[in-house]
């Protein structure tokens, strides 16, 4: 028994060798004919096989998920093709807010009342009435010659006395905007347009004792909000273009207020 498992072992042993270790080839006769190793080729072979077969079917024909890689690729190319547009819009005009400050924020504020002051007409106006080009050329020259310069003198001077942007601090530069910038802006508009419409000196006092505190209380109700986001959130030289950019609902009423009848002399 023991000679018998001791020959079966033997031939396991042979047969390992023969699979994992190379082989060298002798003739019939027991004389040793070439000691050139042969590979197994079940060993070596088989992984070929499927080498071969994964080349092949990369060339064959594109799988669907290439295609749809290749689609959402496009697709979110071009959307960082656009992204990169207004990115680079916003980083040119940034560019010109530094290099030409007050050219740039005075062509801003007079597109900004032309909009705001079509908005009114279109408000106000019946359909039948055609719009007030005049007028409308008034409030974009306002904003180009008189509050584009304005706001970029006055926004500098309130930084330049309180750099600061703590919460009492900006607390302080919306009390000057209510009790200085404000009243003084809100005077000139109104006498600038009734100027520019004909109206004499009495004409003008008597707007002013009209209209002047009506707007001056809506704006307090108004501006505390939109002066306390400018001061506490923004740079200096974007503070303009913010302050605009409230300004617009602003202008609609002023427009409005801007476009009312005059007031007799003797009022």
């Amino acid at each position: 028994m023991n000679a018998f498992l001791f020959r079966k072992s033997a031939v396991l042993r042979q047969m390992v060798t023969h699979i994992t270790a190379p082989t060298t080839v002798r003739s019939t006769i027991g004389h040793q004919v070439s000691n050139t190793p042969t590979p197994y080729r079940g060993y070596y072979g088989f992984p070929n096989i499927f080498r071969s077969i994964k080349e092949c079917n990369g060339l064959s024909r594109p799988s669907i998920f290439t295609s749809t890689f290749s689609s959402s690729s496009s697709s979110s190319s071009s959307t960082a093709t656009a992204s990169v547009s207004k990115v680079g819009l916003v980083a040119w005009y940034l560019g010109k807010v530094k290099s030409r400050p007050i050219l740039t924020k005075s062509i801003t504020s007079s597109i900004i009342y032309v909009a705001a002051d079509l908005s009114s007409q279109m408000i106000v106006l019946p359909v039948s009435e055609p719009y007030d080009l005049v007028r409308t050329a008034r409030m974009g020259g306002y904003g180009l010659i008189v509050l584009g310069p304005a706001l970029h003198f006055w926004f500098n001077f309130v930084s330049k006395i309180l750099p600061q942007k703590d919460l009492i601090t900006t607390f302080k530069k919306m009390a000057m905007g209510q009790t200085i910038f404000g009243p003084a802006m809100t005077v000139l508009f109104f006498s600038l347009n009734a100027f520019l419409q004909g109206e004499n000196g009495a004409e003008i006092v008597g707007r002013l004792k009209r209209d002047l505190l009506p707007t001056m209380l809506n704006g307090v109700m108004y501006w505390p909000v939109c002066d306390f986001i400018t001061f506490r959130f923004f740079p200096v030289h974007l503070q303009p273009l913010v302050s605009n950019s409230f300004s617009y609902i602003w202008t609609i009423y002023m427009t409005y207020m801007a476009s009312l009848e005059r007031v007799g002399a003797t009022s």
